[in-house]
């Protein structure tokens, strides 16, 4: 899958630059066609010669080096790749590129770029991670780069951790997949915003009103749409989960935090599935000191929070909207009863007290209803195939739309 493929690798400064030219030497050998640039930190670990003899073509340090007088080199090769990748990324060319810094050949023609960029982070633990590089990474992602995430083991600087720059054999399949599969991602080029896991409502500093869920099939969702190609923003409550590597993820705590990340998410979104329990009712008056324990009886007054799928509804336009009914009864009533009322195209219903589709279990029991087809009754499986399901219907709907 990789002959005449045009990779564009982009190299910067860091010892895992020996690495990228065994990237080189093996991607040309699977039959791509490389072209490398390379940073002014990388010429002080490895010669552009190197890469020149092992990708049999010019090497770019320099953007006023322009080889060919008829063309512009930092747009041409942004044009000519299919893909661009940045092995190693170092910080500084992270940093740069999410703040649109553009000083060098690799960030003038990153920003000129319009083919998926992937980068693949090399650098000591402590460093990779600092909250900055963090969120420089997030911003990247809401652009819509992968990053292929390092390996654990000793560094070079004597850390053992996480940062060692991905090996070439395993960068070279992950390049081999995403050329495969590319005939096979339906969602690419489509928004999915997916809500997942619980709210909390705060009563004092010290409680709160929540519930069970646990956010397993929010995240299994986000990461199968992903996986089928979509650009996937998730917006979590909080949860035991560790955020996925290459999904923006919004971090919430109360229903109104979830109503404004949703709101403002769903705008250009062609996909919103709403999987989290959000509170129905918070305090109505919150105690900014602890409630202390006092004889009798304690009452606390609450209120409606915003009924988030209602209000996708009203305004759902063209989208598609996924909508969730955990149950306890009467599941079919209620499942309907909430695709008529929401304006949602699906949901998905489930039974909670069974055993093995309740909140927190790694599988789920699940019936689909939609206001055309009859309901999609799904036995139990685990949560990343149900996952896969549910994108099928959303998918369908979407073809159908098209």
């Amino acid at each position: 899958m990789l002959t005449n493929k045009k990779i564009l690798l982009c190299v910067t400064g860091g010892i895992a630059v020996y690495k990228a030219a065994a990237l080189t030497s093996k991607l040309t050998q699977k039959g791509a066609s490389v072209k490398v640039i390379m940073s002014e930190s990388a010429l002080k670990f490895v010669t552009p010669l190197t890469f020149q003899a092992l990708s049999r073509n010019d090497v770019f340090t320099d953007t006023f080096d322009e080889k060919n007088s008829e063309k512009i080199a930092h747009i041409d090769l942004a044009d000519w790749a299919d893909i661009i990748l940045i092995a190693p990324a170092t910080a500084n060319i992270i940093g740069k590129i999410a703040n649109g810094i553009a000083d060098d050949m690799i960030s003038t023609t990153l920003l000129a770029a319009e083919a998926p960029v992937w980068a693949a982070p090399a650098m000591n633990v402590h460093m990779y991670a600092h909250p900055a590089v963090q969120k420089n990474m997030n911003t990247l992602r809401s652009f819509g780069y992968e990053f292929i995430e390092p390996g654990e083991g000793y560094l070079a600087c004597g850390y053992v951790g996480k940062g060692r720059l991905e090996e070439p054999e395993t960068i070279v399949q992950k390049l081999h997949e995403y050329f495969d599969g590319q005939k096979q991602r339906p969602l690419k080029g489509k928004k999915v915003v997916v809500t997942a896991g619980p709210t909390r409502e705060k009563i004092d500093p010290v409680r709160f009103i929540s519930n069970l869920s646990t956010g397993k099939m929010g995240y299994a969702l986000a990461k199968e749409a992903r996986e089928l190609g979509a650009e996937v923003v998730l917006v979590s409550g909080p949860v035991h989960l560790d955020p996925p590597a290459d999904i923006r993820t919004i971090p919430v705590e109360s229903a109104e935090d979830m109503y404004q990340a949703v709101m403002e998410q769903s705008e250009n979104a062609d996909v919103v599935i709403k999987t989290a329990a959000v509170s129905d009712y918070r305090p109505k008056n919150y105690h900014p000191q602890k409630i202390k324990k006092m004889p009798g009886s304690e009452v606390i007054e609450l209120e409606r929070t915003k009924d988030i799928l209602m209000e996708l509804g009203s305004r759902k336009g063209s989208k598609i909207l996924v909508g969730f009914a955990a149950e306890t009864e009467h599941v079919e009533e209620h499942a309907r009863g909430k695709l008529e009322r929401k304006n949602a195209d699906l949901i998905v219903a489930n039974n909670v007290t069974i055993e093995g589709a309740g909140f927190g279990t790694d599988t789920n029991i699940v019936t689909i209803y939609s206001k055309e087809d009859e309901p999609l009754y799904i036995p139990q499986k685990t949560k990343g195939q149900i996952a896969k399901d549910i994108l099928n219907k959303v998918i369908e709907l979407l073809n159908k739309k098209d």
